[in-house]
């Protein structure tokens, strides 16, 4: 039988990325003693608050068709959260809303790259975005992300690669799997490069609340100067601890959303109106779990930089935001993928190879941070006893 040409661009850019934690919930369930620490699900359930909100919502009707830009009562509440956060007016047709900000990204990208074109994106970088743009039918170009530059983007090594193919610079920040996140100077310094070459900006910020303390957030969509070219990707799944409840949303120029309209008309048609009123009230007041998220994160990770740093030759990466560290483990002389693959099998440890989020982390893993305090403290153990048995 034939297929389209789709199905070959995206081989191996689906779940075979995700081996190694899919191997681990099969161990798990099969009564193995395993700490998993491989995906980024919030350590709290989605705010009771919330929840009651979206059930009363459904209770009062609240469950027929949609459209495909947005609940009024939704886009209102992000154009005022946007216009409070950024300090000038973004209107309601500077939105458009989607379930989750994978789909987010996937209408974006479909909407102005095609086959023939470039994405510059960081490397490493969330294991979902290679496949988004390969369905695109444009080509990932993938832009080293230096430890010593604190795995923060650099202008300079970002205008090596722009061609005249190059269409769009997709960031993200705080940044999956390193925690990173971008100073103004770095901003101000890709959006020159934005402006020179005649590029667009996407700005995944799905970790814009767990931020920890002591660093400064800053998006591209608060400078004036890139407003006609930044589009800024987010959701409810970490801020809020609702990933089930699939709520993201896209905030850019209104010519871009206008633009973009038939294709989330095509693709959906509108979300659901009971899970719109519930991200409108999220939206409206700061998330009741984002701090406690943060202290624990951040706490974990000092955890695993005390426990681990040095031991056996390994180096602990400390994060600036978000779930997750990394673990530099080549000193043992093993890829991240055969360190993590034996550290589960050997020790029932799950972690992530470092090869499913780019070529610049080979060897090393990524440890997620969502367990509790015990399971770390347990993780950090056996790891420690793994490299010492190897």
């Amino acid at each position: 039988m034939r297929y389209a040409s789709v199905t070959e661009r995206l081989a191996g850019l689906g779940g075979a990325k995700w081996e190694l934690h899919l191997r681990a919930r099969t161990l798990k369930a099969e009564g193995r003693d395993i700490i998993a620490l491989t995906i980024g699900e919030p350590d709290v359930p989605t705010p009771t608050e919330l929840a009651d909100v979206a059930a009363a919502a459904m209770h009062a009707g609240r469950t027929g068709y949609s459209n495909g830009r947005g609940e009024p009562g939704l886009l209102k509440a992000l154009a005022d959260r946007y216009t409070a956060r950024l300090g000038r007016t973004i209107g309601r047709d500077q939105i458009l809303c989607f379930p989750g900000t994978q789909t987010t990204l996937y209408a974006v990208l479909m909407g102005l790259v095609e086959t023939g074109n470039e994405v510059l994106l960081g490397d490493p970088l969330y294991a979902t975005y290679e496949g988004l743009i390969a369905l695109s039918g444009a080509r990932a170009v993938p832009v080293a992300l230096r430890p010593e530059n604190g795995f923060r983007l650099q202008a300079k090594d970002l205008a090596a690669k722009i061609t005249p193919n190059s269409r769009m610079i997709l960031i993200n920040s705080p940044h999956n799997p390193t925690g990173a996140v971008l100073q103004r100077e770095d901003i101000a310094a890709i959006g020159a490069l934005a402006i020179e070459h005649d590029l667009w900006i996407i700005a995944d910020e799905v970790y814009e609340d767990l931020v920890y303390d002591g660093v400064t957030f800053t998006s591209p969509l608060a400078d004036p100067a890139l407003a006609d070219r930044v589009i800024v990707a987010s959701s409810l799944s970490k801020s809020h601890a609702a990933p089930g409840f699939r709520s993201g949303w896209c905030v850019g120029p209104a010519a871009f959303c206008d633009r973009l309209l038939p294709v989330s008309e095509t693709m959906l048609f509108g979300n659901q109106p009971f899970i719109a009123d519930m991200t409108a009230a999220a939206v409206s007041a700061p998330s009741p779990v984002a701090a406690g998220m943060r202290a624990r994160f951040a706490a974990r990770a000092a955890r695993l930089h005390a426990g681990l740093d040095g031991v056996g030759g390994l180096r602990v990466h400390r994060p600036e935001s978000g779930m997750f560290a990394l673990i530099d483990v080549r000193a043992t002389g093993l890829s991240g993928e055969d360190f993590a693959r034996g550290l589960l099998e050997k020790a029932g440890v799950g972690v992530m190879p470092g090869e499913s989020f780019g070529t610049s982390l080979r060897g090393w893993v990524r440890v997620g941070l969502t367990a509790p305090d015990d399971q770390i403290d347990a993780a950090i153990t056996r790891i420690a006893a793994h490299v010492a048995s190897a």
